[in-house]
């Protein structure tokens, strides 16, 4: 079995006192998730999330390390996947995608998101985002 490891992160912002999340619609599949990719050689799974996070939204991002989870799939047969998803809190809206990955760069309201999300551990992700940010950040 072939070993892969990608990072990301759940990118939060208020907007009159409701948490908004950002959602990336993935070229390649058409589904809705986290902004994430490969961790390149060299890097630590925080910069490779902030790479990514840069990349596919143009948002530069600082990462809240008290949260981090992790989820595992298989993209294709005879490779496991590793995801490490971070949190991070922007001040901004304005996003630029990367148009070769991402068809789609949004903000939703916390429970919109968590219908718009494709995978079920996405949504277990996000729910556990919401929950941290409802008792941690102000």
């Amino acid at each position: 079995m072939q070993m892969e490891k990608s990072c990301g992160a759940i990118i939060l912002r208020r907007e009159n006192d409701k948490w908004k999340t950002l959602l990336v619609q993935n070229r390649n599949g058409g589904h809705w998730a986290f902004p994430k990719g490969h961790v390149e050689e060299g890097e630590t799974e925080k910069q490779t999330a902030i790479r990514e996070v840069r990349e596919e939204t143009g948002l530069v991002i600082e990462i809240n390390t008290d949260f981090k989870m992790t989820t595992q799939y298989s993209p294709k047969k005879g490779v496991l996947k590793d995801v490490i998803y971070f949190l991070s809190v922007v001040n901004t809206e304005e996003t630029h995608r990367q148009i070769e990955e991402i068809d789609a760069v949004k903000w939703f309201s916390l429970p919109r998101a968590i219908t718009k999300v494709t995978f079920k551990r996405d949504r277990e992700i996000l729910e556990a985002a919401d929950e941290y940010a409802r008792l941690y950040l102000k």
